[in-house]
């Protein structure tokens, strides 16, 4: 069988590797003008002559390749080798206009790779007289990493199967990378431009100044948490701590529960399973760590009730804002947040972690291995979810993925530790980056080594692809042996 498989494999054809990502390097030029923009605003004349670099360049690079003739339809390789290196392209390339901050080459590729993975987590010691042109691109690049990850994502990377499958419009869909993407785009960019226009309006309103509100925003729906602040959320009174939270918690949910209940009118099971699982998630969270803070830290109960809620739900949305300094913490909430960073939000939002709707085909799964031992050997039970028959395909790479994630956290972690830093600090780091977070305990700075820095970035950028497009980059048979010509 295995044979076979290798047989019938084909490689990726670098026409339209080359074809799309041009493309995809058109894309990043005209978002790029923005920034631009917002430098000549400001007045960040050297950084406005580095944005026009990146511009031109991208501009010329991606029209040459994007001339090329290609067919239409992509494989599912080609479509995760250009998921992959769009990811990697874009913090190289952005890193340039963001070391005219005065940042050396490697933090402004950790704080690009950060923004455009919306992790949020940041070398910087403090934000105090940063240009707001750099606050302002960190921000952005966080709004279409979360717009791009959901579009190129689930399109590609997701496709075929449970989630894929129930936001195509048509069946012929399943089976159309480029027309799936477009069509995925099409509607995640409806619900996500309205978020964000209600996200800037509602901050406005509760007394955020109007350019913070759009920085905040942007973090928010994208599930990012950069804030331009030192203080995140401890910058804003409740009203508008209490609004940029609700901000991640939507940002965190299936962007398609959105469309369909306003555009098509419809329910779909899935969508609905994961919205309470990211609500129940949440809240016991929430419990979790308010017991935790007044049984081992004795903290006061209106500081509880204040900052519990809000951490839990930066957690479990992977938004990484905080109304408190992390490394504050006691060591059980710090464990608490740990599982909930790991696990993240609902799949086919702009959450990261290996998400709640792979927890629920766990626990199916489980259930039904429990279900098993009080029924009769010849009786015939099924692994269901939301009302639909789960296929092994669906378990399989579920859990993998869950594997996979363990994994990659173990081994970042043990650097840190064997560098003599703390344990329990170092794994909520790790599992911060890994699940595109961003909340941390202090351990990431311009002080860490650079070892760690890149252990920190590559966590970033297979938390942020769910580790399978990196493999598919580094499997010989991606690259190398047959390709199907001419269809």
């Amino acid at each position: 069988m295995a044979k076979q498989a290798i047989e019938l494999s084909y490689a990726v054809r670098f026409r339209v590797v080359f074809k799309y990502f041009g493309q995809l390097c058109l894309v990043l030029a005209a978002l790029t003008l923005v920034p631009l923009a917002v430098s000549v605003i400001f007045g960040d004349t050297s950084i406005s002559l580095r944005y026009g670099t990146v511009i031109g360049g991208l501009a010329a690079f991606g029209a040459g390749l994007a001339q090329l003739r290609a067919p239409a339809k992509i494989q599912a390789n080609e479509g995760m080798v250009l998921v992959a290196l769009m990811f990697l392209f874009t913090p190289l390339v952005m890193s340039y206009p963001m070391m005219g901050s005065g940042l050396g080459f490697l933090d402004a590729l950790f704080e690009a790779i950060s923004g455009v993975t919306t992790t949020g987590l940041s070398t910087m010691t403090t934000l105090v007289g940063a240009p707001q042109t750099f606050l302002f691109a960190r921000a952005w690049m966080q709004w279409y990493g979360g717009l791009g990850i959901v579009v190129l994502s689930l399109a590609l990377v997701m496709q075929p199967g449970l989630l894929a499958k129930g936001l195509a419009v048509t069946e012929a869909e399943t089976d159309d990378l480029v027309g799936g993407t477009r069509a995925y785009a099409r509607r995640a960019l409806i619900v996500y431009g309205v978020l964000t226009v209600l996200g800037i309006i509602g901050s406005w309103s509760a007394g955020v100044g109007f350019f913070d509100a759009v920085l905040y925003t942007f973090a928010a729906v994208s599930t990012g948490g950069f804030a331009p602040h030192d203080g995140s959320l401890a910058t804003f009174g409740w009203p508008a701590q209490v609004w940029i939270t609700l901000l991640c918690l939507a940002g965190a949910i299936p962007l398609a529960l959105y469309y369909r209940m306003l555009k098509e009118k419809r329910r779909v099971a899935v969508d609905f399973l994961q919205l309470r699982a990211v609500v129940i998630a949440s809240l016991v969270v929430s419990l979790a760590v308010g017991a935790t803070m007044r049984l081992s830290a004795g903290m006061a109960w209106p500081q509880v009730f204040h900052h519990a809620p809000l951490l839990a739900l930066s957690a479990q949305t992977t938004a990484g804002f905080s109304s408190m300094p992390c490394d504050q913490l006691d060591a059980g909430s710090k464990l608490v947040l740990i599982f909930s960073m790991l696990v993240g939000g609902g799949a086919g939002s702009t959450a990261g972690g290996f998400k709640l709707l792979r927890l629920l085909i766990a626990a199916s799964v489980l259930r039904l291995i429990v279900q098993r031992t009080c029924l009769p050997k010849h009786a015939v039970i099924e692994p269901r979810l939301a009302g639909r028959r789960l296929q092994v395909e669906e378990i399989q790479a579920a859990l993998l993925l869950m594997v996979l994630f363990v994994a990659v956290v173990a081994l970042s972690w043990l650097p840190f530790v064997a560098m003599g830093y703390s344990p329990l600090d170092s794994f909520f780091e790790v599992v911060s980056a890994t699940g595109t977070a961003g909340l941390s305990v202090g351990l990431t700075s311009a002080t860490l080594p650079p070892l760690l820095k890149g252990i920190l970035c590559v966590d970033m950028l297979m938390g942020r692809l769910e580790i399978m497009a990196w493999l598919v980059m580094l499997y010989p048979k991606t690259w190398f042996g047959r390709r199907m010509e001419g269809k």
